[in-house]
């Protein structure tokens, strides 16, 4: 037992992080917050200063999605809150932990339009799973705690808590021995449903799994890959859920929808039975709902009541944390059906039809997917893989060989540009025993490149893969496809000098040449503990394909 000790508001803060077990938050000071940075300073605790308040909350999410922790911000007010916005933002659609501290004025002058003063409560309402703004330095303590609570609590996200001036500066009681939060416990449900839909599957002549991101947030990965052994399921993932299946599984399809295998989306409309553990059913998955139900028995289960029956009414729908659900299926006496012709139907359309067409085949540039695989060869599909968001998340998402859960580090439901940079750096702080690559395009990388000074400051080691075509490629593609190749401000005539950029930063450049070997350029790359960007010369005319584009069906894809 400690006894308990009187401290500002400040101090409360630091050690209340470190009481639910922060090893280092994301932030940028400013003048309403400056005597938390001090009680940092006295604490000696690890603050990463990042060059945007973006970034910080990127660099948060990265963090978060590759430990599965709570990721924590602080910045100031005024801009400096709303400068996080878009990072909460994409927190919230893609489930991701956070807890974010914003710099308030007094409540003195709350509501006077005060210098840097932002209602930052009422202006993030809509992207947090909750927001609080303390009245007092006494509860702090409780209010950090709730927090914490909250964005792990059923699906998870993100919180704020909004710090006026006088609260920091305050002084209250800090209890030494309040308990943390609490362990998550399995959740209890009514299995009833899912008895139900079992028995249905069980008479099923050609099912699928879909291996959605919660089955990730919830480390229910070994439990899926039993169930879909256990009922050999030929099995779709979203983008988050790469990973929870290794990507040689036979049972494997690859990534479905907009953008997906040709064996994932030919399996996504010819199945007549869907399991979907975590999962949305969004428009990327599914391009046109519309009578895609027609001759299909759905069993769809998802931690948020929300996202059930949203799309389209589903016959079996179980509202439960995937790893409760999974272990729940696994208990049941409910015996699989037979699969075996279904399975060799899927494992044509995997083995015989290509993922995507080649591009023009050009001297000077790269096939994009080609040196993708090259880097999953150089790093045996091991690396913490990070993305931006455009034409190359595709490709990483086809061609790297995903074989673990959190794996992958991509903006999924916002599609954020300028996520990458940030993302990576803070998943290879969170996994240092990780090669971390990062994956991005020459538009998204300019969004947020300041932050390379992180990485040199920090030395942070990561590769970036800058696969360079001069344009907005996704931006591009749809220009080519539904706008009479009107290329409008998609081009970029005027680069930065890349080498030089990382030269004033002290960091590595090369380039990748087409006259020596791929895989032993990728073999010294990798050989390097530095930071190091290496420009990939690509096509303009490189598509990202297979492509289902808007109004059609899965099994109507075009680029094949």
């Amino acid at each position: 037992m400690c006894a308990n000790k009187v401290e500002s508001g400040a101090a409360i803060l630091v050690d209340s992080l470190k009481q639910q077990g922060v090893d280092r938050i994301f932030g940028y000071p400013g003048g309403v917050i400056l005597g938390l940075f001090d009680a940092m300073y006295d604490d000696d605790f690890n603050c990463i200063l990042v060059r945007h308040e973006q970034g910080a909350t990127h660099a948060a999410e990265g963090y978060a999605k590759a430990t599965g922790k709570t990721g924590a911000v602080i910045v100031t007010s005024g801009p400096g809150a709303s400068n996080t916005i878009t990072g909460i933002a994409d927190a919230m659609m893609d489930s991701v932990p956070l807890v974010v501290f914003t710099g308030q004025v007094g409540h003195a002058v709350l509501g006077t339009e005060a210098f840097q003063e932002l209602d930052i409560i009422g202006v993030s309402k809509p992207i947090v799973k909750a927001n609080f703004q303390p009245k007092n330095a006494a509860e702090l303590q409780q209010t950090i705690k709730r927090a914490f609570e909250i964005a792990q609590e059923g699906r998870k996200g993100p919180v704020l808590i909004d710090l006026p001036k006088d609260v920091l500066g305050g002084e209250a009681t800090f209890d030494p021995d309040a308990k943390a939060q609490p362990e998550a416990k399995g959740q209890d449900f009514s299995t009833e449903t899912l008895e139900a839909g079992l028995k249905a599957l069980s008479q099923a002549k050609k099912p699928i799994a879909i291996a959605g991101g919660g089955i990730t947030l919830s480390e229910a990965t070994d439990e899926f890959n039993e169930f879909i052994h256990k009922w050999q399921l030929p099995t779709v993932s979203t983008l988050l859920g790469l990973g929870n299946v290794k990507d040689d599984d036979p049972l494997f399809l690859g990534m479905g929808g907009h953008h997906g295998t040709y064996a994932s989306n030919m399996a996504l409309a010819e199945t007549d039975f869907i399991v979907n553990i975590g999962s949305r059913f969004d428009d990327r998955l599914v391009p046109t709902p519309a009578g895609y139900t027609d001759g299909k028995t759905i069993l769809h289960i998802d931690i948020d009541t929300k996202e059930l029956n949203k799309t389209f009414e589903t016959k079996f729908a179980v509202n439960a944390d995937a790893k409760a659900a999974l272990k729940a299926i696994l208990a049941s006496d409910t015996q699989p059906g037979d699969t075996s012709e279904w399975r060799k139907t899927t494992a044509e359309w995997r083995g015989t039809k290509p993922d995507r067409a080649k591009g023009a085949d050009q001297p000077d540039t790269f096939d994009p997917e080609e040196v993708i695989a090259a880097a999953g060869r150089a790093t045996n599909g091991d690396a913490t893989v990070v993305t931006d968001v455009g034409q190359h998340q595709m490709w990483a998402a086809h061609a790297y060989q995903f074989n673990r859960p959190r794996q992958i580090i991509t903006s999924g439901g916002f599609g954020t540009m300028g996520y990458g940079l940030p993302a990576a750096l803070g998943a290879k702080l969170a996994r240092p025993d990780k090669e971390t690559i990062l994956f991005v395009g020459d538009g998204g990388f300019q969004m947020t490149s300041e932050e390379l000074e992180v990485a040199a400051t920090e030395d942070i080691n990561i590769k970036i893969f800058l696969l360079n075509n001069n344009v907005l490629g996704m931006i591009r593609q749809w220009q080519g496809a539904f706008f009479g190749q009107h290329y409008y401000r998609s081009e970029f005539h005027q680069q930065p000098d890349f080498e030089k950029l990382m030269e004033a930063y002290g960091l590595k450049y090369r380039k990748l040449s087409k006259d020596e070997d791929l895989d032993a350029q990728m073999k010294d790359i990798f050989a390097d503990p530095a930071t190091t960007l290496i420009e990939v010369p690509v096509s303009d005319a490189e598509q990202a394909y297979p492509w289902v584009t808007p109004g059609h069906k899965n099994n109507e894809m075009i680029g094949m």
